[in-house]
């Protein structure tokens, strides 16, 4: 039985945007830079800036953050942008636009404007320690997700360790911790949030990966609600009423605020090419995704979604009306 995600008092508004939108796939929109056939190997995340401008995280010989124009022409790459954020969003400041990511690897949070120059790092040794999980006798922090409240606090997930969220304040001071493997959490794999700023006060959006299933929690870890039977959601990203989930068998769904989905795109009928980085780039089908892994809108309300994939591939779907 699907848990919707209304909060009490909160009037759900169907608006003419989840009524009437439409998407059509852009072909062959992104151009990787001069020498490159591909963007390089991609197990990271997507954002756009109010600009319009592309921001992608991956590995290889040019990684870190690498930056498209709307077009999709190769601009360059964000300096100091380490190349293991697997989840980073871009985030609107009276200051400006930063970036903040959570490196996989290197178990911490940056936060960066967008030039590259570094702000803020937040180190994983600020989280306590008998919250973070041992492998081998030493920690086993893997930081997998991050995103920022309205007020300023930081939210970073643990998804491939201890799958606990992690709450500092805006200027890196530790705060608190909810979520985890038990009751009342029960997360299998708590890849990456987004905030959900269609509700007052705003909501996590959990992609409870393994489970299968969405869950919505108060900013303080209250349980709100769930949607089940998702393709193993991997990332979500917020636009006006709809939440668009990027589920790595192989599918993108929009879902209204009361957890419906009213609309599906690109999903792959060829069970070998999904929730895998191996597929080629002599199989991939216009708009067909394969392992959707980091999502994003621009302001417009054009998606973006990267994959995972060791060549590396960011498709695009850009609204009809």
């Amino acid at each position: 039985m699907k848990t919707t995600f209304v909060s009490p008092g909160i009037v759900l508004v169907m608006s003419s945007f989840v009524a009437a939108a439409e998407f059509a796939p852009v072909e062959h929109w992104l151009k990787p830079a001069e020498g490159m056939q591909t963007i390089g190997p991609a197990h990271g995340d997507v954002a756009v800036s109010s600009a319009g401008d592309v921001y992608v995280s991956v590995g290889g010989p040019r990684g870190g953050v690498q930056v498209f124009d709307a077009s999709g022409k190769y601009l360059r790459n964000v300096p100091n942008a380490p190349n293991d954020f697997h989840g980073f969003v871009i985030h609107q400041e009276p200051a400006g636009e930063f970036i903040y990511g959570a490196r996989l690897g290197g178990g911490s949070i940056l936060k960066m404007q967008l030039d590259g120059k570094v702000v803020l790092e937040i180190p994983g040794s600020m989280i306590p320690e008998e919250l973070v999980a041992k492998r081998d006798g030493k920690p086993n922090l893997r930081l997998t997700a991050v995103d920022v409240a309205p007020d300023g606090r930081i939210f970073a997930v643990d998804g491939y360790s201890s799958d606990l969220i992690h709450i500092f304040d805006s200027q890196g001071k530790y705060q608190n911790s909810f979520g985890g493997k038990a009751a009342p959490y029960g997360f299998r794999t708590c890849h990456k949030i987004a905030i959900d700023t269609r509700f007052n006060p705003p909501q996590i959006l959990c992609c409870d990966r393994e489970n299968r299933r969405l869950v919505n929690l108060t900013l303080d870890g209250k349980v709100l609600g769930t949607v089940p039977d998702m393709k193993r959601p991997a990332a979500v990203a917020i636009f006006k009423d709809w939440a668009a989930v990027a589920e790595i068998e192989g599918r993108v769904s929009l879902l209204d605020r009361t957890g419906k989905t009213v609309l599906t795109l690109g999903a792959n009928d060829v069970k070998e090419q999904t929730a895998t980085n191996k597929v080629v780039p002599s199989d991939w089908r216009t708009g067909i995704f394969t392992a959707p892994h980091g999502i994003d809108f621009d302001s417009t309300g054009n998606l973006f979604v990267t994959e995972y994939n060791q060549f590396g591939r960011v498709l695009r779907y850009d609204q009809k009306n």
